[in-house]
């Protein structure tokens, strides 16, 4: 589900009926680029999903890819909410710094189809408009919290810290993706016994610390 940065007690009935019909845009297209892929997302196949005409979709957005742009937006800004909760919190860092791990995943997971969503289509790098998203907003917090264990002596302050947030975002992402696509990724394989969601995270988490430590 689509967050809404405002309450909708606070909009006129008019205001309501539009932001329900968006909303239920947006659910309709992170269904479709879950199930198909973002290359089979148009809006005339939108309209048919959801029995609208394709002039009633672009009332409001003007193209597919301001959609998808919104649906990307969307997933990043609510993972930053509880990413700086976490960050403000009177924890020890280590601790903060796991649970930035855990919390990025646990949100992937929590809506699925919305993180599949979120990494559908390729983005230009050196674009602008890109390096203004949440996206790489969410990137620079995880840079900042390098930065962080660097200067308190936790994490090895010789390694490029941009470089090292890049590895620990693929490790994060890794695991998401996988868990988000395959449900049977925790089952055991070749007899091997079953480890919980629970306990893949911290493993997981405690991975990718003793990577980044200097311990």
């Amino acid at each position: 589900m689509v967050d809404n940065a405002s309450s909708l007690d606070d909009l006129s009935p008019a205001e309501r009926r539009r932001r329900r019909i968006r909303d239920s845009i947006l659910r309709a297209a992170e269904r479709m680029i879950a199930d198909q892929g973002e290359e089979r997302l148009s809006i005339r196949r939108l309209a048919e999903e959801i029995d609208y005409s394709p002039a009633a979709i672009y009332k409001y957005f003007e193209s597919k890819e301001e959609l998808v742009a919104e649906l990307q937006d969307a997933f990043f800004q609510r993972v930053l909410g509880h990413v700086d909760a976490v960050r403000h919190s009177a924890e020890p860092f280590r601790c903060r710094a796991r649970r930035s791990v855990r919390v990025y995943i646990e949100e992937a997971l929590h809506q699925p189809h919305h993180y599949i969503g979120a990494f559908s289509c390729v983005v230009d790098p050196q674009s602008d408009a890109d390096q203004s998203s949440m996206k790489f907003r969410a990137f620079d917090y995880l840079v900042a919290m390098v930065r962080e264990g660097q200067a308190l002596g936790e994490f090895d302050a010789a390694k490029d810290p941009i470089t090292l947030a890049k590895s620990v975002w693929a490790c994060c992402h890794g695991a998401a993706s996988l868990m988000a696509h395959l449900p049977h990724f925790l089952n055991g394989l070749n007899g091997e016994p079953e480890i919980g969601r629970d306990a893949f995270l911290e493993l997981h988490a405690d991975v990718i610390m003793a990577g980044l430590s200097t311990r």
